[in-house]
């Protein structure tokens, strides 16, 4: 549903990373030249084979990023929370999409138009450079998936998938939080293995005692003792 901005809640980019170099009355000006939508859980925002161009700016929710194999068989490349951008690379480039976007929760996006961003990216050196390492970590993760996928089995690229997922939640005692817990499925998608593998796997851990759910949280126990894992095989 498209939503003007007078119409919008919380019509700000106060919380887009990518803007917080710009004054408040520049975010401003900015938010009143984006179309705003609000979707549902599992409705799609961007469809890999649309022509459209805009850079989608996450206010509120959490989108998934995807692709489809021709059988059509999901494989997941990133999660992206609000606060958060994508959309860039066609923005960029006038290519066609790389991949579609799907809202796993509530989601409000504020869609800026590919001139738009050009002219504030062209503009502010501060945000020229954010959007130079954002780049730069795309690559850096492909090409660390890229080496997974080639070296690892598909026990070890779970346990590599759940250290990636850990280690924002990593604490001083070793321990590490996944908050929500992530589900096999999604696991599956990421690292090109079946659910039936990742419950396995997920099992396994338990019961050696390295990963406990607790609640709506996956604890790792011992996230050195993962790591060591996952590094033992890749130094092979």
């Amino acid at each position: 549903m498209v939503l003007p901005l007078s119409e919008t809640p919380q019509a700000s980019l106060d919380r887009i990373t990518l803007l917080q170099a710009l004054a408040p009355e520049e975010r401003a000006n900015i938010a009143r030249q984006c179309k705003w939508r609000h979707f549902h859980p599992g409705e799609q925002i961007i469809d890999r084979s649309s022509d459209s161009r805009d850079v989608c700016l996450i206010v509120e929710g959490r989108v998934q990023v995807v692709n489809y194999s021709l059988s059509g068989r999901e494989i997941t490349f990133d999660d992206v929370d609000a606060g958060g951008y994508l959309g860039e690379l066609s923005a960029i480039d006038g290519a066609p999409r790389s991949a579609s976007v799907i809202a796993t929760t509530e989601t409000l996006v504020a869609f800026m138009s590919p001139r738009l961003f050009q002219e504030t990216v062209t503009s502010h050196p501060d945000i020229t450079w954010a959007v130079m390492k954002r780049l730069a970590s795309i690559v850096r993760s492909a090409t660390g998936r890229i080496m997974d996928l080639s070296t690892l089995g598909a026990n070890n690229r779970v346990h590599a998938e759940l250290l990636r997922l850990a280690k924002a939640g990593l604490k001083p005692d070793n321990r590490a939080e996944i908050i929500p817990v992530p589900i096999h499925s999604d696991i599956a998608s990421r690292v090109s293995t079946t659910r039936e593998t990742v419950a396995r796997v997920m099992s396994d851990l338990a019961r050696d005692g390295l990963v406990e759910r607790q609640g709506n949280s996956l604890l790792i126990l011992d996230y050195q003792r993962l790591e060591e894992m996952v590094e033992d095989v890749r130094g092979d």
